[in-house]
């Protein structure tokens, strides 16, 4: 499917919806009518995960807005951003640049009308983090990345690199089993209600080197 026609499907069959706590932000969203299983239908895209609200990215996006002194004024990086959740959330709190890095195609639709539906502006980019050479920016938010041992070990890798260039770096998540918990100091910790699922606790991280 290709982007003009995927953003006219999420127009179509995803409605816009506030944030479940987080009334400030309204996203194209996923219902049960929506079927948006048909846009990775016959190969042509991953699982859409971003049509669906995730604990990590609405804790870290719910802190952003609560304490905006971490983003405003500085350049910020939205690693996987999905659906532009955290992105809009920093540019919301005043963030000098908000860029949005995201590999699913069908993701970059929804960001560009997430944004302007939200009226603010994002750097969209397509890219996967495995390839992604670090940004010029002050700061990475990375929410709900931490889902597989591969993935670890990449996300991982790259924040690591951030590091070496004195960039910042926040995650957002709810305890997932592979989430490096040597390397996170937990700074807040929030009630999220995923889609589909019970009000559960998601915390927000430093991400930090590794031993002393």
């Amino acid at each position: 499917m290709a982007l003009s026609d995927a953003a006219a499907f999420i127009r179509a069959n995803l409605p816009v919806l506030p944030v479940p706590g987080i009334a400030e932000i309204r996203l194209h969203k996923a219902v049960p009518s929506s079927r948006v299983g048909r846009l990775a239908a016959d190969g042509d895209g991953p699982p859409p995960y971003w049509a669906h609200h995730w604990a990590g990215g609405l804790a870290l996006a719910r802190h952003v807005l609560d304490h905006p002194d971490v983003v405003a004024g500085r350049r910020v990086l939205d690693l996987g951003a999905g659906s532009g959740l955290v992105a809009i959330a920093a540019a919301k709190a005043g963030a000098a640049q908000a860029i949005a890095v995201e590999p699913d195609r069908h993701a970059l639709a929804a960001l560009a009308l997430n944004a302007a539906l939200n009226d603010v502006r994002i750097d969209v980019r397509a890219a996967d983090v495995a390839a992604l050479d670090v940004p010029d920016v002050d700061t990475v938010l990375v929410g709900d990345l931490f889902y597989s041992d591969e993935l670890v070990e990449t996300v991982t890798a790259f924040l690591d690199r951030c590091l070496d260039r004195g960039i910042d770096a926040l995650v957002g998540d709810p305890w997932r089993r592979p989430l490096p918990l040597a390397r996170l100091d937990e700074i807040a910790r929030y009630e999220v209600a995923e889609t589909g699922g019970a009000t559960k606790p998601s915390g927000v991280f430093r991400f930090h080197r590794d031993g002393p």
